[in-house]
């Protein structure tokens, strides 16, 4: 049985309810994945693997679809806490090369920061592989400078979800997942 995800969807969503699991499920639906039976997978971007858009990718699944992904979730019931939950990936333009996908869940960050900090994970772990030289502390936007210019990194991005917990102590929930297809 061959178990290499084809294709691949980035999605988000955030849940609010007075009960942390109906948060998540509310985030999940905002993702438009909840119909699934989700499976944690760790971090490879698998070879060949083809990027779809959102819209594309929920209409693949089928409700009770066991389906594998990398997600980042990130809950709080703290009134106006900012949580964030961010997913990174980085290819290789070598296709036949395997690349690398990332999860961030962070308290305090912007999107932004929490987006870029998944990406630039991301991206240091393909170039640790890849055997590209680097200066681990070098910020992050010299670091992706020095990614390209290997000619070994075709691409890197994320996709991130922040919130603010509700002003009435409900459970917020933000979730980013890379939802995987066989």
């Amino acid at each position: 049985m061959d178990l290499i995800p084809k294709k691949i969807f980035f999605t988000k969503g955030v849940g609010i309810h007075k009960d942390k699991l109906a948060s998540f499920e509310l985030a999940l639906r905002k993702a438009g994945i909840e119909k699934c039976n989700l499976v944690y997978v760790s971090s490879i971007f698998p070879p060949k693997c083809e990027i779809i858009p959102r819209p594309k990718g929920v209409k693949l699944i089928n409700p009770g679809q066991i389906t594998f992904c990398v997600m980042a979730r990130s809950e709080t019931r703290e009134p106006n806490r900012l949580i964030s939950a961010a997913v990174g990936l980085a290819v290789p333009k070598d296709r036949e090369h395997y690349g690398y996908i990332s999860e961030h869940h962070s308290y305090g960050e912007t999107a932004k920061k929490a987006g870029d900090y998944a990406e630039d994970l991301a991206a240091t772990m393909l170039a640790t592989t890849l055997g590209i030289p680097f200066d681990v502390d070098e910020a992050y936007d010299s670091r992706k400078q020095v990614y390209k210019a290997s000619r070994y990194i075709f691409t890197s991005r994320n996709i991130c979800q922040s919130a603010e917990g509700n002003k009435h102590g409900k459970w917020t929930t933000a979730i980013a997942a890379a939802v995987m297809l066989l």
